[in-house]
């Protein structure tokens, strides 16, 4: 009698915001545009596209060529996406489509810090309600409140106030989750 393959878990990963640190780069364009220093505090639970004095600021950044491309990395997620990918199917998913340079950059940017993730697992789209996977790690409550599976809330300084996802705050916190879930199985 022939064994079925036990199905692995499948876990969809934000890029903006859980992958690469937005809020760092956002940060660095402002204060290299404006000459202000921007105090980190400031933007505890505000909207990343109003959080700096210069409303228009974010949304001009979004559509610079080269902002997607040069995004810096969060800390401990190329070592934590391996891991995972050990035990998990891994898929990177992104909503790429609103701001048209996103895409190319995003894609490059992925095949530079993470190119041993197949191009069969990175999932560019518009709406991420349509993704269908057992966890999402997203930093966005629009992308969690929608989703089907389990909801995972990446920390980020505008979802401070949230409290109505599971909150993990960085990968380290991230590992030891889906750890305690494999020996829970």
């Amino acid at each position: 009698m022939d064994e079925k393959k036990q199905r692995r878990i499948t876990i969809a990963v934000d890029m903006d915001g859980v992958l690469a640190d937005t809020e760092t780069h956002f940060i660095k364009y402002y204060e290299e545009e404006s000459g202000e220093k921007v105090n980190r505090n400031s933007l505890l639970g505000v909207p990343e596209n109003i959080a700096f004095p210069d409303k228009t600021a974010v949304r001009r950044y979004v559509h610079t060529a080269g902002f997607f491309r040069t995004l810096p990395l969060i800390r401990g997620s190329v070592s934590a996406i391996k891991k995972l990918m050990e035990e998990f199917d891994v898929f990177i998913v992104s909503a790429a489509m609103e701001f048209p340079l996103s895409l190319f950059e995003k894609k490059q940017w992925l095949e530079e810090h993470f190119p041993f993730i197949s191009w069969k697992n990175i999932v560019f789209c518009g709406d991420k309600s349509i993704i269908k996977a057992d966890y999402l790690i997203d930093d966005h409550i629009k992308n969690l409140d929608n989703f089907s599976g389990t909801a995972l809330l990446f920390s980020a300084s505008h979802n401070v106030h949230v409290n109505h996802h599971k909150r993990l705050n960085n990968w380290e916190e991230m590992l030891e989750y889906f750890e305690a879930l494999k020996q829970n199985k």
